[in-house]
């Protein structure tokens, strides 16, 4: 799923089984049987050798109480002593007593492209620390990202080129445009990563996670993946249900073949609309603050003045219609941006740049890390699942469905073009599924109006992993629920991870407050406090 810091898109297209993979000769064993016979392999070797964890590098950021690892998987698991590649381990170790102790828990926030090496700072965090008590807080670069066996694409420098149009209807030429540089992104990425790059995907991602239970030392494993993380901890479900421990999936892709990942992405872009609307509908009730109007079509007739505004003069000479749609995106993900976007558009039209630069602007030193996380990100999507090689599919569909929904589509139709011209060999996807008894109970957590991965994913999940329960925040959109704002959500967390106790198969909650502004002038007056990590 398309993360907010556009790590990624779901997308979809497939219907179809993972028998259909390959065939391998003589025995009728298939490439999926191989594989899981090379994850084992991989596994007892990882067990053995263990994590040293010692001092992280400075490049990674983080504070002396986190400590770092390696840990080598194979880079195609049908050859198992073949090349491997390290992925990089992060932990901060349980902080209570040794009676309380449960184990590692590893955490991924999706992408994909996206690590959770920062991850273990949350054991500071007032939502997290009884579970840090209890557990090992553990992060991981996924293979690609960062200095996991990086992928790239293009330049860096040219990925972060800025400003840049987003046209909601694009024109013929815009489009041809397009078309170019997805041709020429695809064969960046067969040309930087070569044969390497096919081995990529979220099967693989799956397997490197059972090697890093491994290696951890967990007989099973408890794992909370939210976004994406929860597609490929769901094929973890079905390939290793044994191996599992505590599961919880947050914001669930739609597992459905059939979704993976062309459709998916279509269905993301029609959510957006909705909660787009849901933005607009806040902005205009505080208008008394805002002043972009009192109605949510006068809120979207302040955004397209700044939008042609921009498009005639970029805000420091760096924010144009691209920069702003892709801040003002993040209000479909989390409503605690809110406030800081519906600002800095209040303050862009009243003259003062300076907000909207702030939260909009390229980070030059961020651009490495932003190609990376969407090379990562396409090279996934391309591999996992067939996708439509021909424009006119893409151009119908996105033609149509921007009637419905002009605010993200053409956007992320363009992000996901390359996977048009991917030459790289394309999977079939795995049929998510569990029978009952199969696996322990796992939870689903799910806000109702999530626009980056709508709640029929959530539901569809429920149905496939049987003992399943779904936790569902009515009412309300934030992208990755888990460990936020909401007391009951994270309840329902606790209990699970601590006591292994959930609902019989489903509860709900009411929704987390609103943001509530202050006034410009009272906001200005009021103290500054310090940030939580």
């Amino acid at each position: 799923m398309r993360a907010v810091t556009k790590y990624g898109a779901v997308s979809g297209l497939g219907s179809l089984v993972i028998t259909a993979l390959a065939v391998a000769p003589a025995g009728g064993t298939t490439t999926l049987d191989t594989e899981m016979q090379g994850t084992a392999v991989a596994a007892k070797r990882a067990a053995d050798a263990g994590i040293v964890f010692g001092t992280c590098p400075k490049v990674e950021g983080l504070p002396s109480s986190v400590s770092c690892g390696t840990v080598k998987v194979p880079l195609d698991y049908a050859d198992p002593s073949g090349r491997q590649i390290t992925l990089t381990v992060s932990r901060v170790k349980a902080s209570g007593e040794a009676t309380e102790y449960q184990g590692a828990f590893v955490y991924n926030p999706g992408g994909p492209g996206a690590s959770s090496m920062y991850f273990p700072m949350a054991a500071q965090l007032p939502e997290w620390k009884r579970i840090a008590r209890a557990y090992d807080i553990v992060g991981y670069a996924p293979r690609g990202v960062g200095r996991s066996a990086p992928l790239s694409c293009q330049d860096s420098a040219d990925f972060g080129k800025a400003p840049t149009p987003s046209p909601v209807h694009p024109s013929p030429a815009y489009k041809t445009e397009r078309i170019a540089q997805a041709k020429a992104y695809a064969e960046g990425c067969a040309r930087k990563t070569g044969a390497a790059l096919r081995h990529y995907t979220s099967l693989n991602n799956a397997r490197d996670l059972d090697v890093l239970r491994a290696a951890l030392g967990q007989p099973r494993l408890t794992f909370m993946g939210a976004s994406y993380g929860t597609y490929f901890g769901a094929l973890y479900a079905t390939l290793f249900p044994s191996h599992v421990r505590r599961l919880v999936f947050d914001s669930a892709v739609n597992p459905d073949t059939d979704q993976i990942w062309y459709r998916n992405n279509l269905n993301q872009s029609l959510a957006f609309e909705s909660r787009w609307s849901d933005f607009r509908a806040w902005a205009a009730r505080h208008d008394a603050t805002f002043h972009l109007g009192t109605t949510p079509e006068q809120v979207m007739r302040s955004y397209e003045k700044a939008r042609d505004r921009l498009a005639a003069k970029p805000a420091g000479g760096k924010v144009g219609p691209g920069q702003l749609h892709a801040a003002f995106l993040g209000t479909g993900y989390y409503d605690d941006v809110w406030v800081a976007r519906a600002t800095a558009l209040s303050e862009y039209l009243k003259g003062n740049e300076k907000p909207l630069i702030a939260q909009a602007a390229p980070r030059p030193e961020y651009a490495k890390e932003s190609e990376n996380a969407n090379a990562v990100y396409t090279a996934v999507e391309c591999n996992d699942a067939p996708w439509p090689t021909e424009w006119e599919v893409w151009d119908r569909d996105n033609t149509a469905l921007a009637r419905r929904a002009p605010f993200e589509t053409w956007d992320n139709a363009f992000m996901n073009l390359p996977c048009a011209f991917w030459t790289a060999p394309r999977q079939e996807p795995l049929e998510v599924r569990t029978k009952r008894g199969a696996l322990p109970p796992t939870l689903i957590l799910a806000a109702e109006r999530d626009a980056a991965t709508p709640y029929e994913g959530a539901r569809e999940l429920a149905q496939r992993l049987k003992g399943s329960v779904l936790i569902t925040e009515e009412d309300s959109g934030t992208h990755g629920i888990g460990g936020g704002s909401n007391g009951c959500v994270n309840a329902h967390l606790e209990n699970y991870l601590l006591r292994g106790e959930t609902p019989v198969r489903r509860a709900s909650c009411a929704p987390h407050p609103e943001p509530d502004p202050v006034s410009l002038d009272r906001r200005a007056a009021q103290p500054k406090l310090p940030h939580a990590v």
